[in-house]
């Protein structure tokens, strides 16, 4: 097994790619969804959440343009098909650290 490490910055990536697999999403709106969808288990900060952002885009998974909506322009985060593949490789990754650690404490 090659050397997995878990991390916070890696695995809030994991899950702002997951939200951006299924539609473009502006900030708030992914910090709303995630802690909807986790009963506000995962409450990401917005001085966590852009320096993510701005790292994907400059990595090439993501891809970023404005639209107004309300009368506001807002920025919308789009998944790039590299940015997809990233996505399928760290989920393999994660789920093949949750069952090594499962399997160490007997889940």
């Amino acid at each position: 097994m090659t050397g997995i490490k878990a991390n916070a910055s890696g695995n809030s990536a994991m899950l702002i790619l997951k939200l951006l697999s299924e539609k473009d999403m502006y900030g708030y709106e992914m910090i709303e969804t995630l802690a909807n969808r986790s009963n506000n288990v995962f409450e990401m900060k917005v001085g966590t959440l852009y320096p993510i952002l701005h790292s994907m885009v400059q990595s090439g998974y993501l891809t970023v343009y404005s639209e107004e909506a309300n009368g506001k322009l807002r920025k919308y985060y789009h998944l790039t098909e590299k940015g997809q593949k990233y996505l399928e490789k760290v989920i393999k990754e994660w789920k093949l650290y949750t069952d090594t650690v499962y399997g160490l404490i007997g889940g």
